[in-house]
């Protein structure tokens, strides 16, 4: 499959409440082609696990050029759909970011509501309207990209707590959703606050693992459409490399 169109179709369709879309993020070339010979229909991009790779801390703290480099390789390297994990937008204006992403070759991507410059949420207004700026300027280049909106109300970042953080989530979800998300991501939540917001946001949501006292059976139960994995294949396979080389370390005394 080479057409962009056609991923960025392929890749919505398998938005399915109840039986969700598995996303075991990438973070290098060789990850994404162990992801697609697997036989999983999609790559997913972790922000988390490319920075680290990279050098830097999360939260656009490497440069958009470095991260979307690496996302460029790997949407290059497989034949299945691409989706990138585009931070908070990294300043660009959503006509920007929309153009960038049709460059790299990529077909969804994720923008979360963290405020990785002053500090908390940016306001769901603002987020709202630069997520229906972005599918605006998708249509006009003729690319159905497909957005998932992360939302950061149960993250570090978010200054609610409690039930406010359901509420807030909610609130976010149907205002992405109405703004043009395909797909709406409450970050850190768990199963009860996951329950309100399928039930209460119209949104097809996205759910992560691991999830605390959580299982897939539950999650398709819940109505989820979408479960990424995140940034844990990268911090299992640097596990991995750490036991290796102690064995290796041992050898060598």
């Amino acid at each position: 499959m080479s057409d962009q169109t056609d991923k960025a179709e392929l890749l919505r369709t398998l938005h399915v409440p109840g039986a969700p879309l598995v996303l075991p993020n990438a973070w290098d070339v060789g990850s994404a082609r162990a992801v697609a010979d697997a036989g999983f229909p999609v790559v997913a991009t972790a922000s988390n696990a490319i920075s680290a790779a990279l050098g830097y801390a999360d939260g656009e703290g490497a440069l958009s050029e470095e991260m979307m480099f690496v996302a460029q390789r790997i949407a290059s390297s497989v034949d299945v759909p691409v989706t990138v994990d585009a931070e908070a937008g990294y300043g660009l204006t959503p006509e920007e970011l929309v153009e960038l992403l049709r460059g790299i070759g990529v077909v969804g991507c994720n923008i979360e509501d963290s405020d990785h410059v002053n500090g908390g949420l940016v306001d769901a207004d603002v987020r709202a309207t630069y997520i229906a700026q972005m599918r605006a300027a998708a249509g006009r280049i003729g690319l159905p990209l497909v957005i998932n909106a992360r939302i950061d109300s149960f993250s570090p970042s978010s200054p609610l707590a409690g039930n406010q953080q359901c509420a807030d989530a909610v609130s976010r979800a149907a205002a992405y959703w109405s703004a043009g998300a395909d797909c709406v991501f409450p970050i850190g939540a768990g199963l009860d606050d996951l329950r309100a917001i399928v039930a209460e946001a119209g949104a097809p949501v996205n759910a992560g693992l691991p999830l605390n006292g959580g299982s897939m059976d539950e999650l398709r139960a819940i109505g989820v459409a979408r479960v990424s994995v995140g940034p844990q294949l990268y911090r299992s396979a640097l596990d991995h490399l750490h036991t290796d080389l102690q064995r290796l370390l041992a050898l060598c005394g």
